[in-house]
């Protein structure tokens, strides 16, 4: 199927860019990767009047390191994150977007494009929640940050005016001693997975839980911080009854429905077999180990 028509209009700067959009209307839209975009205007589930293009505006796709955190410009496609040496210094970016669908998509979708869409499947918002991320964001009032626990609202909902664009993401450098892991089990690449989960952690002595986060992707609508999981590993020694305790907490949290990748308790099972494998590589990783982790797939 073919889109409903619309007009096109190319920005050559952020000004120019929320300019149009003011201009032109609740009814434009921003387009960058076009990866949720497109298809959803193909099969005329999103019908916007008009798109203005962001992918020539200089100086928002860069990833680099400063004042003790990364920064990814809202156009670094996923495929650049992946293979940045800068990124993988956080292994849990790495997995995460080295995951996401297939070799194209990463190739063409954005981590902006990612956060401006807010959708519960997404794998983005799952994995910087474990981190201290902020959302940079410019409009017609100018620049500002926010947290990203504050920046995503709702399902496909976010703080953003119409006329406002994410032109970067910011996630502070763990402590020493910290490692994280994204985990997510899928039918096929392509798909968005069943269940995700995501533990960042900081160890002392190689073993007690100094501090940790636990978050959960695709079982609600929006990414869940599983605080009493979280709860049942701070300030202890990891063991399998602790660990084991996390992941029965994270199963309690999860907010699943019933769809085609699964029933409720299908993913709920789900969820805390995640949770486990993410803490157990994040634990690994801590200690200085080099271990793989990432997306899981049927057979």
């Amino acid at each position: 199927m073919y889109s409903a028509p619309f007009r096109y209009h190319r920005a050559g700067s952020l000004k120019e860019a929320v300019a149009l959009l003011s201009e032109l209307g609740e009814e434009a839209k921003a387009l960058a990767g076009g990866q949720s975009l497109i298809p959803l205007m193909k099969l005329r589930l999103s019908r916007p009047a008009a798109l203005v293009d962001v992918n020539h505006i200089s100086g928002i796709s860069q990833i680099q390191e400063a004042g003790g955190a990364i920064h990814f410009g809202a156009l670094a496609r996923h495929a650049d994150i992946e293979n940045s040496e800068i990124a993988a210094a956080i292994p849990i970016i790495h997995d995460c977007a080295a995951g996401i669908a297939d070799v194209q998509v990463r190739n063409q979708g954005t981590i902006g494009g990612s956060f401006a869409e807010a959708d519960p499947s997404g794998d983005w918002p799952a994995a910087l929640r474990t981190l201290e991320t902020s959302v940079r964001c410019f409009g017609p009032k100018g620049e500002r940050t926010v947290a990203l626990e504050d920046f995503i609202k709702d399902a496909y909902t976010t703080v953003l005016g119409h006329d406002e664009l994410v032109t970067g993401v910011s996630v502070k450098l763990p402590p020493a001693n910290s490692g994280g892991a994204y985990v997510a089990f899928k039918r096929s690449a392509p798909v968005y997975p069943t269940a995700s989960a995501g533990a960042q952690l900081t160890l002392e002595d190689k073993n007690v839980c100094k501090d940790v986060r636990i978050v959960l992707g695709c079982v609600g609508l929006t990414a869940i911080r599983a605080s009493r999981a979280e709860a049942e590993l701070r300030g202890k020694s990891l063991t399998p009854h602790t660990i084991k305790a996390a992941a029965e907490a994270a199963m309690a949290a999860a907010e699943p429905q019933a769809d085609m990748r699964g029933s409720v308790e299908y993913k709920r099972v789900l969820v805390g077999a995640l949770v486990k494998r993410a803490i157990g590589i994040a634990a690994r990783r801590a200690r200085g180990e080099r271990v793989e982790a990432g997306h899981e797939y049927v057979g």
